[in-house]
């Protein structure tokens, strides 16, 4: 039997005592991409969060590969083979691309293997080999989003989280960076990716919809992302409404 890369079951998770995820329960096998979407406040984030630590978890287990991260730092996570690229991108504006770039490799456990991870990056991200140089904060919007996956990529991670990565993007830069998030699969990395945006479900493999602190369905792809879109729009809006 093969032991999933993720498998979270029963969890309660959010901040100073109060609840925001409710026994929740989900699994990722490797090189799976999942896209979690549904309204604000439903507990896309602090899922998320509660993976890397960043959030109190009151309940339930939370397993990388058949072993427990409940209790481990979110550094001890990292190096665990975890790593969150978070919302807003919060790169570091007065450094230049390649020194956002390795501040990633410091979190990890991969600091002697940081050149080699840093070729691998701009592989997968030519843009940001054109940009090594230049300052974090004279980038574009897209271009800061792709240095955040970039920065998260530099830890060398199995499972990649990534936290409304088209947030106050352009529609065209939403779908290059949606584009990314495909190919990063492809080579390899298991991805989460929580969004508003539904246009997801064209590079996703499954989505699933969260509601209320739980998962209220989880569909694969049929190919076209059509069915996963269908699966959003009946958990909003019923089968008459559409996105």
């Amino acid at each position: 039997m093969t032991v999933p890369i993720l498998s979270i079951h029963g969890l309660w998770a959010g901040y100073d005592n109060v609840p925001v995820v409710t026994d929740l329960d989900l699994e990722l096998p490797a090189g799976g991409f999942i896209a979690i979407v549904g309204p604000n406040g439903a507990g896309k984030s602090t899922t998320m969060r509660a993976i890397m630590g960043l959030a109190q978890v009151m309940k339930g287990t939370i397993d990388v590969d058949g072993g427990s991260i409940l209790g481990m730092r979110t550094s001890e996570r990292v190096r665990n083979g975890v790593a969150l690229c978070p919302e807003g991108r919060n790169v570091f504006p007065t450094l230049s691309v390649e020194e956002n770039l390795r501040t990633g490799a410091m979190a990890g456990s991969r600091w002697r293997q940081r050149n080699e991870d840093l070729e691998r990056v701009y592989g997968l991200l030519p843009r940001l080999g054109e940009r090594q140089t230049q300052q974090a904060g004279t980038l574009s919007g897209g271009e800061q989003q792709q240095l955040a996956l970039g920065r998260a990529l530099m830890s060398a991670p199995r499972l990649l989280l990534v936290d409304e990565a088209s947030l106050g993007l352009a529609p065209v830069i939403v779908d290059l960076v949606f584009d990314l998030l495909r190919d990063i699969n492809e080579a390899g990395t298991t991805i989460i990716a929580v969004e508003q945006n539904i246009g997801i479900a064209d590079v996703a493999k499954e989505i699933a919809v969260i509601e209320h602190g739980m998962i209220a369905s989880l569909d694969s792809v049929d190919g076209s992302g059509e069915g996963l879109r269908r699966s959003a729009r009946d958990a909003y809006f019923g089968t008459g409404g559409s996105i």
